[in-house]
C-alpha cells in the first residue's frame, strides 16, 4: 500500500511549479492527471511511470469523479508513489478535499501538495492585482460553472455588492448571467472586467470590457478562462508586463 500525493500543477506555465511538485513527479509511480495540468510536466517522470489521464471538460467526462476517487485509491494499493496531478491548486474547485476525504476513509496515506491557483496568477500574467492599495483590498474567489437553469443559486450574489474585486472560475459559458447578476445586485453597468483565456501560458488571451459589453466582446474565446471584474483591471494599463 502506498502514498498519494494530491498535487497543484499550476496554472500552466511550467516555471510555476512548486520544487516540492517536481520531486514528487519525478518520484512517482504513477501520475493520474487531469486536462488543465500541463503535460510537459508529464516528461519529467521517470522511466517506467504509468499515466492516467482522467480530464474532463464541460459536457465531456472522461471519467466520473467517483470512478477518479476509486481509480486513485486502487493505484494506492498497487503503488509505493501516486502522483494526483491536479491544475491549479487541488483545494481550489480542484475537488481535491473530495479525494483526500475518499482515500482517509480507506485509510490510505496522502499529502497535499498546494500549486499556484489561477485565480491569483493568471490576473498576474494580464497585468491585474487582485488586491491594490487605494483600489481593493479584498478580492473573491468564487466558481462561475454553476448551472443557470438552477430554480435556486447557490452563489450567495447579495453577498458580493461591496467586493472590491470577483474572480470567477470556470465561468466562460456563465458570462451572460454573472454580468446580470452583478448589475441586479448593483454593480454599476459600466464597471471594468476582464476575461483572460489560457492564462500564464504563450497563448494566453485578454479581453478587457465592463459588465455591460464583456459577453459580446468575449465571443469566442477559448477556454479555460477566468473572469476578473473590480476596477483592478484598470490598472493593467500601467502593469501589462507579459505581452511586452
Amino acid at each position: 500500500m502506498g502514498k498519494v500525493y494530491l498535487t497543484g500543477a499550476g496554472p500552466g506555465d511550467m516555471e510555476l511549479l512548486t520544487m516540492k511538485a517536481f520531486r514528487v513527479v519525478k518520484e512517482a509511480d504513477v501520475i493520474i492527471y487531469d486536462r488543465l495540468a500541463n503535460p510537459d510536466i508529464l516528461k519529467e517522470a521517470k522511466s517506467g511511470c504509468e499515466f492516467v489521464y482522467v480530464g474532463k471538460e464541460d459536457g465531456r467526462h472522461i471519467m466520473p469523479q467517483d470512478e477518479i476517487n476509486e481509480t486513485i485509491y486502487q493505484n494506492a494499493l498497487k503503488h509505493d508513489n501516486v502522483v494526483r496531478l491536479k491544475g491549479g491548486d487541488p483545494f481550489v474547485f480542484g475537488r481535491g478535499g473530495e479525494e483526500a476525504a475518499y482515500l482517509f476513509e480507506r485509510d490510505i496515506k496522502f499529502e497535499i501538495i498546494p500549486g499556484i491557483t489561477s485565480a491569483i496568477s493568471a490576473p498576474a500574467y494580464a497585468g491585474i492585482p487582485v488586491t491594490h492599495r487605494g483600489v481593493a483590498v479584498s478580492f473573491r474567489v468564487v466558481t462561475g460553472h454553476e448551472s443557470p437553469n438552477k430554480t435556486t443559486s447557490q452563489i450567495p450574489w447579495n453577498n458580493f455588492k461591496t467586493d472590491d474585486t470577483i474572480i470567477f472560475l470556470m465561468g466562460l459559458h456563465n458570462l451572460p448571467m454573472i454580468s446580470e447578476k452583478l448589475i441586479e445586485i448593483g454593480k454599476p453597468a459600466d464597471y471594468p472586467c476582464a476575461v483572460i483565456s489560457k492564462g500564464t501560458t504563450v497563448d494566453q488571451k485578454v479581453v478587457i470590457g465592463t459588465l455591460s459589453d464583456i459577453t459580446k466582446k468575449a465571443e469566442g474565446i477559448p477556454t479555460p478562462a477566468l473572469i476578473v471584474v473590480g476596477k483592478v483591471v484598470e490598472l493593467r494599463q500601467q502593469l501589462n508586463w507579459f505581452k511586452q
